[in-house]
């Protein structure tokens, strides 16, 4: 495990304790949900396909794909994560099979798809990830969930300082329990990504083929909705699938 490795793994369990507060991290919201039940559908094989869930968190892709079922096997690099994701699927008497590790070091397989829910802004090395999880699905699919996320402009600072007031004043939580270490951050290739092109890039790159696209419409107006009026708008962002074959 590289020092970038630990320092995220130490990051991520500290922010365990807090991390499903947020609403849209544990997708308590039953339409929300829905619409992210309905996108995985959509783009895997169907069940009882194997999937890699990379980044599983808490578990809230992991759930929903065990609660379709799917034979889930949840990766992440945070074992106080992983903890939390297995608690509830055993409330849920739901089946998920938990491995601690990084993006790069995923389980032999095969799988039959690798899904992953904006875990590739956190990677050090994205192509190094994509071709690893190529390689544990290599007749498989890729189904990559991920939003624009990053806020570099003047006006996008604003926003950010409104939509952190409007927080506090609602008694929402914040999505995660501090900032990134600046050191870390600026060893992250897609921290601060605009646009799909670099993410796209990192796809082509990792050998993975039929790329395409799709806006995740629903998702987003569910977000919205879930989120109410103003803060729905303030953290408006736009969200795709990213869908590709082995």
């Amino acid at each position: 495990m590289t020092d970038v490795d630990e320092r995220l793994r130490r990051w991520w369990d500290e922010d365990a304790r807090t991390y499903d507060e947020s609403p849209s991290h544990a997708l308590g919201d039953p339409v929300e949900a829905a619409c992210w039940r309905a996108a995985l559908v959509r783009h895997l094989p169907a069940p009882p396909a194997s999937v890699l869930d990379v980044g599983a968190g808490t578990g809230a892709i992991s759930l929903l794909l065990a609660g379709l079922g799917y034979d889930v096997t949840a990766l992440d690099l945070s074992p106080e994560m992983l903890s939390r994701a297995t608690r509830k699927a055993e409330a849920r008497r739901l089946r998920l099979r938990t491995i601690i590790g990084p993006a790069t070091g995923p389980p032999d397989g095969p799988f039959d798809a690798v899904v992953e829910r904006h875990l590739l802004w956190t990677t050090p090395d994205p192509v190094a990830a994509l071709a690893a999880w190529r390689a544990a699905a290599p007749r498989g699919r890729l189904v990559l969930f991920e939003g624009i996320f990053a806020r570099t402009r003047p006006l996008d600072q604003a926003r950010n300082r409104l939509t952190n007031a409007t927080r506090r004043v609602q008694g929402t939580a914040h999505d995660h329990h501090a900032p990134y270490d600046p050191v870390v951050l600026d060893s992250l290739p897609l921290a601060n990504a605009t646009t799909l092109e670099p993410l796209m890039n990192a796809v082509d790159a990792a050998g993975w083929s039929n790329v395409r696209v799709e806006r995740l419409r629903d998702v987003e107006w569910a977000r919205r909705q879930a989120a109410g009026a103003v803060l729905g708008w303030l953290e408006h962002v736009p969200r795709f699938a990213v869908i590709a074959e082995a």
